[in-house]
């Protein structure tokens, strides 16, 4: 058994993060002593282990718990989605990782390039595997109309409207010392949410984790932090504020 300090310790998980889980009813604690203090057994650390590979997926934790708590759930067959998921991302990760060091090298003038190499890791096929990992996590038809509409706009329009969403981070930036909270924050955000709709027009429920998945996910926050290194965290906080102002 384990106490909430050593589960801690261990995982690196905040014991106030423990304590959150315990509350929505994510991971209870085996037991709680006549002293209050919470113990966790070793099913229940491997729950946790389920719980933060999920997180390392970006899956929401409403998602985690609906997942976990199915009648289908099996530990093992999970365990195995996880290896494969991030057997994709080590192997896309390392294809990047190859392409900026040609590039370097390229620049340097030591190796030269040819166009496939310049954009390897960066192609239409690889959008491919990622709706294809997005539709794995989330709902299929959704992902695929989404696709579909993305698809479906011309060139120009889609340059226009990545265009668009690249002004929206960048006014938020500029607009994060007055607050999440603020009106000009709270209008950027009102402008971030219509411009989700060129891809797919998500539900007010939906938009929190959409927002959470910038932070969460290396690939996107890594994004994000070419703008301001707090950015992903600030839309989070501001698209939560979003939520609760119109629920």
């Amino acid at each position: 058994m384990l106490t909430v300090k050593q589960l801690s310790s261990l995982s690196g998980v905040t014991a106030r993060t423990l304590h959150y889980y315990d509350e929505i009813g994510l991971l209870r604690p085996t037991r709680v002593g006549a002293n209050g203090y919470r113990y966790y057994d070793h099913a229940a650390q491997l729950r946790l282990q389920q719980i933060l590979f999920y997180r390392e997926l970006a899956v929401p934790l409403a998602d985690i718990r609906q997942l976990m708590e199915s009648d289908d759930y099996n530990l093992m067959a999970a365990l195995q989605g996880h290896q494969q998921a991030l057997r994709q991302q080590a192997s896309h990760l390392q294809q990047l990782l190859a392409t900026v060091e040609q590039t370097i090298l390229h620049l340097q003038g030591k190796q030269s390039m040819t166009g496939q190499q310049i954009f390897a890791g960066l192609n239409h096929p690889q959008q491919q595997a990622y709706a294809a990992e997005a539709e794995q996590r989330y709902d299929a038809a959704t992902v695929r109309k989404a696709n579909q509409q993305w698809k479906d706009y011309s060139k120009a329009q889609q340059d226009a409207i990545m265009a668009e969403g690249n002004t929206i981070y960048t006014d938020m930036v500029a607009a994060m010392p007055q607050g999440a909270a603020s009106t000009a924050v709270q209008a950027i955000v009102e402008r971030w949410r219509q411009h989700m709709a060129y891809f797919c027009v998500p539900q007010l429920a939906q938009l929190e984790g959409l927002a959470a998945t910038y932070s969460q996910d290396a690939r996107f926050k890594a994004n994000f932090d070419q703008l301001h290194p707090q950015l992903a965290e600030f839309m989070l906080e501001a698209v939560q504020h979003y939520v609760r102002q119109l629920a």
